[in-house]
């Protein structure tokens, strides 16, 4: 597992990189949600009430951050994510 501090303009993220047999299971973290990749669930984050995004297609921490986001939760909504900007934009509204 990788776990990797990723400075944004408005704070320091956490990566979290784990090789599964296929392609890499990643997240960041950021203080009031978090970024997510195909392998996790954004109807059970939307559940929980997390802000929480959903990309797909990557592989790297800068893949995530660069990557079009394509779900959101309602809490991430709130925060005026939505599925038009990347990920990088979506992390920085969560500081």
């Amino acid at each position: 597992m990788i776990i990797e501090q990723i400075a944004l303009e408005n704070g320091t993220a956490l990566g979290l990189k784990f090789e599964m047999q296929n392609a890499p299971l990643l997240a960041i973290k950021a203080e009031k949600g978090f970024v997510m990749c195909g392998y996790l669930d954004i109807d059970m984050a939307n559940t929980l009430g997390d802000v929480a995004v959903r990309v797909r297609g990557v592989n790297t921490f800068e893949d995530v951050l660069d990557a079009q986001v394509v779900g959101i939760t309602q809490a991430a909504a709130d925060l005026g994510i939505d599925i038009k900007m990347n990920a990088r934009d979506a992390l920085e509204r969560m500081f």
